[in-house]
């Protein structure tokens, strides 16, 4: 069987499609899997063991320069790769207009999508010849994306954890590191809604680096001026730029991670890195961080001030502790 998976982006729900991914691979025979995705996530997909090929897509650039023939060139080249693999079936785990509509492009039979009552655009299922079994209780994100095993036959492994190890050299131990890593803080997000401030930051930075521990701004695009501002405030160390070809191996040295719900935390706790995430506008039932050692916490209910830095502190004390 020939499988086309469409989830484009982003870096927390390539992560909560690994366990997809997986499930599939332990087909019998395994199937020939090929992952279209947005080109600046490749890394994070191409080395897969279940991924036969990674195709890369350009949407979001073909967006901004969708008056050129160049970007008109690139699509069509794209239509004609996906053809070309010959898909049987295609698995819509993102549930977006965007990821449904390269079922047709590619020309398969046979376009599952995601139930509706879980599906983030209902018009989506324009474009699909089947849907999904409803996940029922089942509302993770990891889970919502194996309910697509439901309409090939195949058991669904509810609660299953991402698993990044694939993205590690494997001679990484975390258990034979001589001196715990640096605790990485994710102050960035995807939404303001999501952020935790600069200032709750800033304190908890001083409150773990008064326990001896290293602390480590870490920041992506966009994000550097907030980041040197809270390295600057708390005097602890800004992290060097970190592309995300580098960006596994990077959080794999910590001894924990802390940020709210964002894809680095994500990729943290499916790496096996003790993990600490802030849940301020999204539920943790459905996006909350999987992982051997993670805790969530839980401050929808009263903003970000619900969540203090010294509850955070207590938690990382906890969890981080070797």
């Amino acid at each position: 069987m020939r499988i086309l998976l469409t989830r484009l982006s982003s870096l927390g729900d390539i992560v909560h499609t690994w366990p997809l991914v997986e499930a599939l691979a332990g087909f019998t025979p395994p199937p020939h899997l090929t992952w279209l995705v947005e080109e600046e996530y490749l890394p994070l997909v191409a080395p897969h063991p279940g991924v036969r090929r990674a195709i890369p897509a350009a949407t979001r650039r073909w967006r901004r320069r969708a008056w050129l023939p160049a970007a008109w060139q690139e699509l069509r080249a794209t239509v004609q790769v996906l053809r070309d693999t010959r898909p049987d079936v295609v698995l819509d785990p993102q549930g977006l207009l965007k990821s449904a509509v390269w079922g047709i492009l590619a020309g398969a039979p046979r376009r599952i999508g995601l139930h509706r009552g879980v599906r983030r655009e209902r018009m989506a299922g324009l474009f699909y010849s089947e849907t999904a079994p409803s996940p029922g209780p089942h509302r993770h994100a990891v889970d919502v994306a194996l309910s697509l095993l439901g309409a090939l036959g195949a058991g669904v492994p509810w609660g299953a954890r991402p698993d990044g190890s694939f993205l590690l050299p494997a001679d990484t131990h975390r258990s034979s590191r001589a001196v715990p890593g640096p605790v990485v803080l994710l102050p960035g997000t995807g939404r303001a809604a999501k952020t935790w401030g600069g200032e709750s930051f800033v304190e908890l930075a001083g409150r773990l680096a008064g326990l001896g521990w290293d602390i480590e701004i870490l920041w992506g695009p966009r994000e550097r001026a907030v980041a040197a501002t809270i390295a600057r405030a708390a005097g602890v160390r800004l992290a060097p730029p970190t592309p995300l070809g580098g960006l596994p191996r990077h959080l794999a040295g910590a001894r924990g991670v802390i940020g709210g719900d964002t894809g680095p935390a994500h990729l943290a706790a499916a790496l096996g890195v003790p993990t600490v995430m802030l849940h301020l506008a999204t539920d943790p039932q459905r996006s909350g961080a999987r992982g051997r050692r993670v805790v969530v916490l839980d401050g929808r209910a009263g903003g970000a001030a619900a969540i203090t830095p010294a509850a955070v502190a207590a938690a990382a004390v906890t969890t981080f502790e070797v």
